[in-house]
């Protein structure tokens, strides 16, 4: 598990993504256990990442065809604090994220673009959603206009901590068994972190 940061204790904006991993070893360990299937294994890495300070706060290791949406709760479960808001791409554009998220948050902002095809709630007119603003927001400014206004724009810190990972560790699990490879991930990102918390500059003002 990631160790979390200093300002993970307060009130974090928590950036969330996945990325694949490839299955490395004998034979991609003998094509997933003698299947006979040629196709490359691979492996889905979801991580929780804080935008002040681009470190990885959660992550879940789980096979390539589990839905994004499903490993919401568990990267919850590793954040210690508050949330100040959750930000995710459109694959979380789901309502029972968005319950999730405020039910164990209530003062979080929950900032996913809604998708294109998106309308408002049947009690709109009485009770505006989260969803409902995001969506008159986007009517208003348009979506790039929106996703300035909302704070969306951080969510590019996630695919930066995505490409720090796999430029920095690689973009491969070499471990043959599913435990092992979480443990992989784990020290991985454990490592980064620690990179991040040693090359970051302390500001002092000089009176």
């Amino acid at each position: 598990m990631p160790r979390p940061s200093s300002s993970s204790r307060g009130s974090v904006h928590l950036l969330i993504d996945s990325t694949g991993l490839r299955l490395c070893g004998s034979g991609e360990w003998l094509i997933e256990r003698h299947s006979t299937q040629r196709r490359r294994s691979w492996r889905k890495l979801h991580i929780g990442v804080d935008a002040e300070t681009g470190q990885i706060l959660a992550s879940a290791l789980t096979p390539h065809d589990v839905e994004d949406g499903r490993q919401v709760e568990p990267l919850l479960d590793q954040i210690p604090g508050a949330l100040a808001s959750f930000v995710g791409d459109g694959a979380y554009d789901q309502s029972g994220i968005y319950g999730t998220v405020t039910e164990r948050h209530p003062a979080a902002e929950v900032i996913v673009p809604p998708r294109s095809t998106a309308v408002l709630s049947e009690d709109a007119e009485t009770a505006l959603t989260q969803r409902d603003r995001h969506i008159r927001g986007i009517a208003e400014h348009g979506r790039m206009g929106w996703q300035k206004r909302s704070g969306y724009t951080r969510w590019a810190l996630v695919e930066t901590a995505i490409s720090r990972f796999k430029k920095v560790i690689g973009d491969a699990l070499r471990s043959r068994t599913n435990g092992r490879r979480a443990t992989e991930v784990g020290i991985a990102i454990s490592a980064l972190n620690r990179m991040l918390e040693l090359g970051r500059p302390e500001c002092v003002r000089v009176a």
